[in-house]
Formats: C-alpha cells, sequence, structure tokens
C-alpha cells in the first residue's frame, strides 16, 4: 500500500500559518473582551465563526453577510422562542431547528451560529443579547478579519483578499 503525502507549497504554508495567528489572536481578544465584560466567555459564540474566517476564508459561510446574518437570525430565532416558550430543552431544539431554516430562507447560512440560538434558550437571554455580544461581535470580527486578510497576511498570497464578497 502507497500513501501519498502531498506537501504544502510555501505560499499555503504561509496561508494556514497567517490565519492561525490571526484566529489566535481573534480569540485572545475575544476572552480579553469576555473579561473585561465580566461576560462568561462561554456564552460568547464566536470561536468556530473565528475558525471559519480564518481558516477557510474563501468558504461561503466565511463571508461577510453569512457571518453577520447568520448570528443576528440565528439569536433573534432563539430569542423569539425563549420569550414564546422558556428556557426548556425542546425550546432550544426547536429554537435551533427553526434557526437553520431561518438562516437558509435568508441565504445567510453560518454553522457556527447554529449555538446562539442554543446558548440564548438554555441561559434565557435578554433581547439586549442580540446587541452584546452578538451585533458588535460580529462587526468587531468582520473588521478584525478584513484587517488581518487585506493587511496582514497577504505576504507571497497578494492575490488573494477577504471578504470574497460582502453580501
Amino acid at each position: 500500500m502507497h500513501i501519498e503525502v502531498s506537501m504544502f507549497h510555501w505560499s499555503q504554508l504561509f496561508a494556514i500559518l497567517a490565519g492561525a495567528a490571526g484566529g489566535a489572536i481573534a480569540i485572545a481578544s475575544m476572552a480579553m473582551f469576555a473579561a473585561s465584560a465580566a461576560f462568561p466567555l462561554a456564552a460568547i459564540p464566536f470561536a468556530t465563526s473565528i475558525v471559519a474566517v480564518f481558516g477557510s476564508p474563501k468558504s461561503d459561510p466565511a463571508q461577510p453577510r453569512a457571518l453577520v446574518g447568520g448570528h443576528v437570525v440565528a439569536t433573534l430565532v432563539g430569542l423569539v422562542i425563549v420569550k414564546l416558550c422558556g428556557p426548556t430543552a425542546w425550546a432550544a431544539a426547536v429554537a435551533v431547528g427553526l434557526a437553520m431554516v431561518a438562516m437558509h430562507l435568508t441565504k445567510t447560512f453560518h454553522p457556527p451560529a447554529g449555538i446562539d440560538p442554543l446558548l440564548v434558550v438554555v441561559n434565557d437571554m435578554s433581547w439586549s443579547f442580540l446587541i452584546a455580544p452578538i451585533a458588535v461581535g460580529c462587526l468587531l470580527l468582520v473588521t478584525f478579519a478584513f484587517a488581518w486578510h487585506n493587511l496582514v497576511a497577504r505576504g507571497p498570497n497578494r492575490g488573494d483578499t477577504w471578504p470574497v464578497r460582502w453580501w
């Protein structure tokens, strides 16, 4: 049996390392924000979004429309369900399912946002959760990702820019 191991080109390796560095800095920033705002880090649902945006920046779920829209739509669904049904396990399940449908219908499908309605329902979050951390966090993540991908991480990947499309 022969197993072929493909070698990365230096430019591919640079892109991977630059994405990893950007992701690490974004996570560290998120942790510092959580600590300064006395907001539990586990309630800030951006870790997997950071992995998508920095690790796979050309994918559809890593584009700003999906990133921002997915988190906002999924959180709204969670808030409506928790206000109508209360913080129960079955309500959380319904909220996640409905959030998936809503993200597809609005063309904002962002799989990492699937945790948002679960967090909202289980923790019985208030409407202010939509503003902070969701809306503010999304805008900060988009701003940081744009700067990182277009100013810092380009190196040998001069033709690579993020986002592929804004809307």
